[in-house]
């Protein structure tokens, strides 16, 4: 199948409104919309579906996939036209894929990527960016700013979930290329992409006695609980590097007050309207590239400003 990467012009391009789409009804099962980055997600879904004139039923997995396997095959009992899915856990899109699949529904995986991405149906497709780039840009700054040496502490997202396994292994990667080898992970957990997680995890650590240069965690939010342990510890910010990605609101903010040092954008309203658009393509029987990447982008303090306006 196709593979196409978004340039910021084919993103506007791909967001931009074509022929309305009278009376389409689309079920969207999100994995939390507890997520800061899922809220912006979610809000583009929202806004896509109505500048379309599609009837969107938004649902909330809390987390949990035995809930969001329901309320899949809630959508498909109900008759809708399409079904978008931000999965819980990738490990059981095989099992969504063939719900959809026997139903003769088309089917959007958007954000986290499916297990299956690579034998998706051909009335199936994937829009999300490109984690491969996600972690590899935000640790090769955090080599960058450190000089090529240091002792790094990595909070990885929840276990099991693919943007955590592959912005982990990204760092791992980038530490194992001549330039950055200097770098050595002295500590390595799971906080489960919550604020709350990070912060207890941060303060273990630092009961523990473990020390370090930098901090990579796979989203804002973890890194966003770090700095408020370590500055309850009383530890000062501008001795140690803070990584994250997502570039959401609160990850900015924290970013202007010289606390995140490095964030890597995910331009979640480019997903949600991707993801809307590329349904309506499949709602209507047209060709579509199977795996839309919108481009993660680094930023730092240097190019905050273009991105707090995003927000």
């Amino acid at each position: 199948m196709k593979k196409l990467l978004l340039t910021t012009t084919l993103a506007a391009t791909l967001i931009s409104s074509t022929a309305m789409a009278d009376n389409y009804k689309v079920g969207i099962s999100l994995f939390s919309f507890d997520d800061l980055f899922l809220s912006v997600l979610r809000g583009s879904l929202s806004s896509s579906a109505e500048e379309e004139g599609v009837d969107a039923q938004m649902e909330d997995a809390k987390n949990e996939i035995g809930v969001q396997l329901n309320q899949i095959q809630n959508f498909i009992a109900s008759g809708v036209d399409g079904i978008i899915i931000d999965t819980v856990d990738s490990d059981a899109t095989q099992a969504m894929t063939e719900y959809a699949e026997e139903a003769g529904i088309p089917l959007v995986f958007v954000g986290r990527r499916p297990i299956n991405v690579d034998f998706l149906p051909d009335n199936q497709a994937f829009v999300a960016s490109n984690e491969i780039d996600s972690g590899t840009l935000q640790t090769k700054e955090v080599c960058r700013l450190l000089n090529g040496k240091g002792d790094v502490a990595v909070m990885m997202g929840t276990l099991g979930d693919n943007a955590a396994q592959q912005r982990t292994k990204d760092i791992h990667d980038v530490i194992a290329t001549p330039e950055c080898s200097g770098l050595k992970i002295v500590v390595e957990q799971s906080a489960n992409f919550t604020r709350t997680e990070g912060n207890d995890l941060m303060t273990n650590w630092l009961t523990a006695g473990i020390t370090f240069d930098a901090v990579i965690a796979n989203n804002d939010e973890m890194a966003i609980g770090a700095i408020q342990a370590m500055k309850a510890a009383d530890i000062d910010m501008k001795n140690v590097v803070i990584a994250g990605i997502d570039a959401t609101a609160d990850g900015l903010a924290a970013m202007k007050a010289g606390d995140l040092d490095v964030t890597v954008y995910q331009n979640a309203a480019a997903q949600g309207k991707g993801a809307m658009q590329t349904l309506l393509k499949l709602m209507k029987g047209e060709d579509v590239d199977q795996k839309v990447w919108i481009p993660f982008e680094l930023v730092t303090p240097s190019n905050m400003n273009e991105y707090i306006k995003l927000n």
